[in-house]
């Protein structure tokens, strides 16, 4: 799908998640200083600062379809090459990077397993690929969940994005295993979002960003507001309260004789 929302959007609707998920994934990936790293799939640059922070901007290149997302990260990560562009076509030559990260990208990915076989590709013999979605299906991104939950008890037949690929447990290895990574291997990883109020949670699913926002704007304002009032009823009171969120994640090496 196309994201056509403001950097600013995405950030009040996900971006606050991305400030504990992408150093989780970056640890889960090894990433250290001394590797040239891309980010496939870099919105307006979440992992691009925690990947920078490790081995300096110099050493980063990002890629997103999103125009706007291009430009948000490019603005915030002076020195790291950021281009715009789909994972299934990545603008780099064979071996360039000694890891390839992909953070909640795979479900959006217009071919996922192509676009994995990609970032193989990009990366040398040896090095790292590593993505990492959303447990939407499990329950265990608590905000998405929710949502979607109390969508279904008012319309049974909607599917959220319980299809999408790479939320189902086990999905990414599988995925990485048929693209030909080796030493493949999968788990979980944390990450936590504060809001100041019930206010602040549902605000950004107004923003129509993503599959959730999406949904909500194409309901009609009675609609809309039902599911507002369930949400709320699901979660904390109006005061400040701390969502968890888990991802499910995998790594692999890519092929070859590393050198």
């Amino acid at each position: 799908m196309d994201f056509t929302s403001s950097a600013e959007k995405y950030d009040r609707f996900m971006g606050r998640y991305t400030r504990t998920l992408a150093p989780a994934l970056a640890d889960a990936a090894g990433v250290e200083s001394g590797m040239r790293v891309l980010d496939v799939g870099c919105g307006p640059g979440g992992l691009t600062e925690a990947l920078a922070a490790r081995v300096g901007a110099d050493n980063v290149a990002a890629i997103d379809p999103a125009p706007q997302f291009a430009a948000a990260c490019r603005d915030r990560h002076p020195g790291a090459d950021v281009r715009v562009g789909g994972a299934e076509d990545l603008p780099w030559p064979d071996d360039s990077f000694d890891a390839t990260l992909a953070s909640l990208v795979i479900a959006f990915m217009r071919d996922a397993d192509r676009g994995i076989r990609e970032m193989a590709r990009v990366t040398r013999p040896g090095g790292t690929v590593a993505a990492c979605m959303w447990d939407v299906p499990g329950g265990g991104m608590t905000m998405l969940s929710t949502f979607w939950r109390a969508a279904r008890e008012r319309d049974p037949d909607v599917v959220g994005e319980r299809a999408r690929p790479g939320l189902a447990e086990g999905d990414i290895a599988e995925r990485f295993r048929r693209a030909g990574l080796e030493d493949v291997v999968e788990g979980a990883i944390e990450a936590t979002a504060d809001y100041a109020s019930f206010d602040d949670f549902w605000e950004p699913f107004t923003f129509a960003v993503g599959p959730a926002g999406e949904y909500l704007a194409s309901l009609p304002p009675d609609r809309q507001a039902e599911l507002r009032e369930a949400c709320r009823a699901a979660l904390p009171g109006d005061g400040p309260f701390t969502l968890t969120a888990r991802a499910w994640y995998a790594r692999g090496t890519a092929p070859g004789p590393a050198g």
